[in-house]
């Protein structure tokens, strides 16, 4: 399966969450072990005006970390977040964000992986690490059916 495709399929799957934070996958890169998603976040995720509330965040860069394990494995079923550590640099405005998250360290049932958040103009705002726990086999969902 080529990237656009895997992309599309990550797409098709995505949870109500992500539809909600106006969230979309936009790149996949299997030499960075990386995927990149766009968020265009709505001011009913803010407080403060147009602060994206933390847990918002969390949650952004939780998927593009995940989405990278399940757009570059073949027979990832579940990937769950065993923990994670948020880093807020700055505040993250409403609006269109870019998180990228990277596979950094892959065994059979973990994976160890990181994250940013950007802003419209390329400003890092947040970073992100996971110790996540990844579930191989055919039951689940897969990006790559059949690879």
């Amino acid at each position: 399966m080529n990237s656009q495709a895997t992309i599309d399929a990550l797409n098709s799957h995505a949870l109500p969450f992500i539809a909600m934070l106006g969230g979309r996958v936009t790149g996949l890169d299997v030499e960075q072990q990386s995927c990149t998603f766009e968020f265009n976040v709505s001011r009913e995720f803010c407080h403060s005006g147009d602060v994206v509330q933390g847990g918002f965040i969390t949650a952004m860069l939780d998927a593009a970390m995940s989405h990278a394990v399940f757009g570059l494995g073949t027979d990832i079923a579940n990937v769950s977040s065993l923990e994670i550590t948020t880093r807020y640099l700055e505040a993250s405005r409403a609006g269109r964000l870019v998180a990228v998250g990277k596979v950094t360290k892959e065994a059979y049932k973990t994976a160890f992986l990181e994250g940013a958040l950007y802003d419209s103009e390329g400003k890092v705002l947040a970073t992100s690490q996971s110790v996540a726990k990844l579930v191989r086999g055919k039951e689940g969902y897969s990006a790559n059916p059949g690879a």
